[in-house]
């Protein structure tokens, strides 16, 4: 445990541990937004035509390496 030596040093670690906790908060709130858009039906499809690309492309390389 800390030892303080006087108010104004008190005051100072409120203050820190203050604005870490909004910090930290508005890590969450980002993060939650980011969750929410990577869930949205767009971003499924977006994935979807990309594995679709690749798939397709390993298709047309095995036929031409046949």
């Amino acid at each position: 445990m800390k030892q303080y030596q006087s108010f104004k040093e008190i005051e100072t670690d409120l203050k820190r541990l203050s604005l870490e906790q909004n910090i930290a908060w508005e890590e969450m709130k980002l993060l939650k937004g980011e969750f929410q858009e990577s869930l949205t039906p767009a971003n499924w499809l977006q994935t979807g035509l990309k594995m679709a690309g690749k798939y397709g492309m390993f298709l047309m390389a095995k036929r031409f390496f046949k």
